[in-house]
């Protein structure tokens, strides 16, 4: 039986959808990351899937307990951790009382261990804690109690990169004895060093479920190449280019050909780049007639395959908040 089973599961507030026909499963042991930008529905997919909200229809089960049957879902909490975003501690306790409080209802075999590694100031009331302490002492709560499932939400929020790194070597390491970690982010690049397998949600809708190997395999080639000369607009035009960009480079071009070891009566150079998805050696094919001042081919950056996903019609629409509705401008967007 799978740890998270979601079939269905469609959340909507009067006419907004926040969630439509959600589907996916995650297995034991697995990381799983649940992406998608500000407002497209993930802390609304979390908060269902822990009960804290009911669905409008569909359904999700968490360690075999039904989302909707409130004592099943006490039971299974006592093996969740859990991490919403932008965790909310009462300010006039101290980090120590915090935990002291979880371990009272949870239990905490691991909060020595957690506690060594993530260092929150324990002794500090938490209206003195910055947004990254915060994390910090989210993170310990989530984790002490020796879980066999932790969902997290934007769990790196405030972190700085040393602890960013930790964190994501420490989820790695979870994956080792079996636990089983779900997390949604907008953050492709930890999702990337962490993850499993990816679901991508869209405006609500679940755009894809895969192996995140598989959609590296897919997302292609980054191109970025300096060539002696003009290059024309649709020189590299095909269904296997994306988001093809030129630019004329003149200021610098007698000093960049002076670099190259072939002769060129070119006055200027040209820099293409596009994201390749079709077959390398085509690729080569086509890059070989002309003259390259400098040529960098490597792996798609994840960011160019999430953008795909959503399509050059999502860029500079406004953001909504975890229940779909439009934020004002200013707005950071919420879920």
């Amino acid at each position: 039986m799978s740890v998270i089973d979601v079939v269905g599961l469609t959340k909507h507030y009067g006419d907004i959808r926040a969630v439509e026909g959600v589907d996916f499963t995650v297995e034991k042991g697995e990381v799983f990351g649940f992406l998608g930008p500000n407002g497209a529905g993930k802390t609304t997919t979390i908060r269902t899937m822990l009960g804290l909200l009911n669905p409008t229809a569909g359904r999700a089960t968490v360690l075999g307990a039904d989302s909707t049957d409130e004592p099943a879902m006490i039971e299974a909490k006592r093996s969740i951790g859990y991490l919403p975003a932008n965790p909310a501690f009462d300010d006039g306790s101290t980090g120590r009382e915090i935990l002291d409080l979880h371990a009272s209802i949870k239990g905490d075999d691991r909060r020595e261990e957690l506690l060594d590694l993530f260092e929150p100031p324990l002794d500090r009331e938490v209206r003195e804690y910055s947004s990254g302490n915060r994390q910090k002492l989210g993170v310990v709560q989530a984790f002490m109690h020796d879980p066999e499932l932790v969902i997290m939400d934007e769990p790196t929020s405030g972190l700085d990169p040393l602890m960013q790194q930790r964190f994501n070597e420490f989820v790695r390491a979870e994956r080792e004895q079996d636990v089983t970690v779900f997390f949604s982010s907008h953050v492709l690049s930890e999702v990337r060093r962490v993850c499993d397998r990816v679901a991508i949600l869209r405006e609500g809708e679940l755009v894809t479920t895969e192996a995140i190997e598989s959609l590296l395999d897919r997302s292609g080639k980054f191109v970025r190449a300096r060539i002696a000369g003009h290059v024309e607009s649709d020189a590299f035009d095909g269904d296997e280019v994306h988001g093809f960009e030129r630019t004329l480079i003149e200021d610098r071009a007698e000093e960049l050909l002076a670099a190259t070891d072939f002769e060129s009566d070119a006055d200027v150079v040209t820099e293409v780049r596009f994201t390749y998805t079709g077959d390398i050696n085509d690729l080569v094919a086509d890059l070989a007639s002309y003259s390259f001042v400098d040529l960098d081919v490597e792996e798609a950056p994840l960011e160019e395959v999430f953008m795909r996903f959503y399509g050059p019609e999502q860029r500079g629409r406004a953001p909504r908040d975890e229940h779909g509705v439009a934020e004002p401008a200013g707005g950071d967007g919420g879920a």
